[in-house]
């Protein structure tokens, strides 16, 4: 398997079998942190340690996400980077927080629900725990199938949802590298998460 960080070796969500291409930051103007949190791996927790990067910066609640206007949320769109990137705990952060002002049982809730999901099977490739990316990356899975056959349409929030069960059956059955630089955002998954169409921004 090529390493996840070549970015022209991975693949897109919008095109998880044809002509790969490169990741294009949907929030250009948003600062990166300047590591990703791996828990256990002696990284400053992001908000409670004074050498955290977002020390004294924890943001509020954002907006809820709606399903027609996906394309104007940051949060959203920040998750979208933070993942595409490799800042698995920052995505996972920042889905959980618009997750929970966003209606936890209507779709978009659960939609988010599944994102959430992904980015933990992220977290749990960096800490080295194959049992729990193939137990979160297969849940992600059963969210996104579960929520395309409730709404009956084929994308969400710019997302396709077949690429997506797809994507997320791909990360619980990849083998993955070991002993990764701590605190290195990577991206570890053979694939992109990239809305369509492209919002401007």
């Amino acid at each position: 398997m090529q390493t996840a960080d070549k970015k022209k070796s991975t693949t897109s969500t919008t095109s998880p079998t044809k002509a790969k291409r490169d990741f294009v930051r949907l929030l250009p103007s948003a600062e990166m942190p300047r590591y990703t949190h791996v828990p256990g791996s002696g990284t400053p927790h992001p908000y409670r340690d004074p050498r955290g990067h977002s020390y004294n910066k924890r943001p509020g609640m954002p907006k809820a996400l709606l399903e027609d206007r996906w394309a104007e949320n940051r949060s959203y769109l920040l998750g979208l980077d933070f993942f595409n990137l490799g800042f698995y705990w920052e995505a996972h952060d920042e889905w959980e927080r618009l997750w929970r002002v966003s209606g936890a049982e209507l779709p978009v809730g659960r939609f988010l629900k599944g994102l959430v999901k992904l980015a933990a099977a992220g977290i749990k490739v960096r800490e080295e725990s194959i049992h729990g990316v193939r137990r979160h990356a297969a849940s992600a899975g059963e969210v996104f199938a579960d929520v395309a056959a409730e709404s009956d349409v084929e994308s969400f929030c710019g997302l396709d949802f077949t690429k997506l069960q797809f994507a997320a059956d791909r990360a619980a059955q990849l083998s993955y590298p070991k002993d990764l630089e701590a605190g290195r955002p990577l991206r570890v998954f053979p694939f992109l998460l990239i809305p369509e169409p492209a919002p401007f921004c």
